[in-house]
Formats: structure tokens, C-alpha cells, sequence
């Protein structure tokens, strides 16, 4: 195996498929064989609102804003997002996202995680 991978983030299944047409999600890490980090493409449809936060136990993440706008909710506090924002996030921030009027399309990038992950769901985040 080459100490390289390509992959297209578009070519990746959408792990989202089931949640119908407001999201689209396609994870990297194991298409591009990492241990160390995750590369992940976001979609959400104009005006769409996650149902719910996540936070890590170990993993830092950045998000990296392609197109459109919206918001995110990082605790207790909204930020507006626009293009080419990048949003560091400590693991045990609790974070969502907001599209704007024109949608929004990101890119997420993580660092180690636990075997299994460390991802734990935040329902009602946003009450």
C-alpha cells in the first residue's frame, strides 16, 4: 500500500442517504486508509436546522466553510458562518449547524478518536 491516498469526497456513499434530500454526509477516514484523521463533506439544504448536537470525548475537529452560510451553535453560543470560515471546536464543545437562504456546504476535519469513535448525540440542542 502507498503511503498516499486520493479519494473524492463526491464518490464517497452519503451517509446521510436515509435522511432524505436536506443532508448529505460522505466520511473519508476509512477511504483514505488514516489512523490520525478524518476528513468528512457536509451538505445541508437551505434553512435546514440539525435536530440535534454532538460532542467528543477526545476528538478536536475543524470545519472549514466551501458555500453559503448559516449558523452554529457551539454550547450556548451562535456563530454566523460564512465562506472560508474555519471553526476549531475543543472535543467537549457541543456543536450543530444551521443552513442559511443559500444553504450550506462544509468540510470537516478531525483528529484521532477512540477505536469505535467518541461521538456522543446532544437531542434538543438547540432549546
Amino acid at each position: 500500500m502507498p503511503d498516499y491516498a486520493i479519494v473524492n469526497l463526491k464518490e464517497i456513499e452519503d451517509a446521510a442517504a436515509d435522511r432524505g434530500p436536506e443532508v448529505e454526509a460522505r466520511f473519508a477516514r476509512k477511504h483514505l486508509g488514516s489512523e490520525h484523521l478524518g476528513v468528512s463533506y457536509f451538505r445541508y439544504r437551505p434553512g435546514f436546522k440539525a435536530p440535534f448536537g454532538h460532542r467528543h470525548r477526545e476528538q478536536e475537529e475543524a470545519y472549514i466553510v466551501v458555500s453559503g452560510s448559516g449558523l452554529m451553535r457551539l454550547d450556548d453560543e451562535e456563530i454566523e458562518l460564512r465562506p472560508w470560515d474555519v471553526v476549531r471546536v475543543a472535543p467537549q464543545v457541543g456543536r450543530a449547524f444551521q443552513a442559511g437562504p443559500d444553504g450550506l456546504e462544509m468540510i470537516a476535519i478531525g483528529s484521532d478518536r477512540p477505536e469505535g469513535g467518541d461521538g456522543e448525540f446532544i437531542p434538543d440542542f438547540w432549546n
